[in-house]
């Protein structure tokens, strides 16, 4: 089994954190909710484990890309309310590595994976780092532009097909509006996102087909 290869690891702004232990490194993503480069080290200092874990127990590469994902998705909205100083933590003596383990157990217990077909995700594409930050800056776009991006982005549709999928909805907006209405939301999601995401991850490949 091949681990996959993650270049953010190498990058200036993850490397300069690689001496924080996981408590500081948790402390700063607690502290500092508009950056995103303390998930994405912690990302880096505990993916091998995690895809580990979920490779021996998915059906196929990609259902174990996916919930490879959807794990650290999970991680990263567990993150934010995690003590390590609290009463429980003591007292079951746990670790951050060992509570990561918790979680990915729990991911693979409980997360019902959609047949391989349906997957849209693809890791190559879209580190899960990126993909949460993603997912949080798409939830910030009004609706209209939030549902253009993920046609256009997650099942590739034309501009054609949007726009006649949204006529039928009652929207009277042409192919040649939705090509703008897509810039529009691609800016707007590119803002959204912390600067140090945009810096680690898009440089000129932002939102290629996949990224959504």
């Amino acid at each position: 089994m091949q681990i996959p290869h993650f270049p953010e690891a190498h990058h200036p702004l993850i490397k300069s954190l690689f001496h924080h232990s996981d408590q500081e490194l948790l402390t700063l993503f607690q502290q500092n909710p508009d950056a995103g480069r303390y998930f994405t080290a912690i990302f880096c200092r505990y993916n091998p484990i995690v895809y580990t874990l979920i490779r021996h127990s998915a059906r196929s590469p990609v259902q174990a890309d996916y919930l490879f994902a959807l794990t650290w998705r999970h991680i990263y909205y567990e993150l934010g309310g995690l003590d390590l100083n609290s009463t429980q933590f003591a007292k079951d003596g746990l670790t951050v590595q060992n509570w990561l383990i918790n979680m990915t157990a729990y991911c693979i217990n409980e997360i019902q994976l959609p047949p391989t077909e349906a997957i849209h995700y693809s890791l190559k594409a879209t580190s899960p780092p990126l993909w949460c930050y993603v997912e949080q800056a798409l939830d910030q776009l009004p609706a209209i532009l939030r549902l253009m991006v993920l046609m256009a982005q997650t099942f590739h549709w034309s501009e054609t097909r949007i726009a006649a999928y949204l006529q039928a909805e009652g929207e009277a907006i042409t192919p040649s509006e939705v090509v703008n209405l897509l810039q529009e939301g691609y800016r707007a999601l590119e803002e959204k996102l912390p600067t140090d995401i945009r810096t680690i991850y898009l440089g000129e490949n932002f939102l290629q087909p996949g990224a959504a």
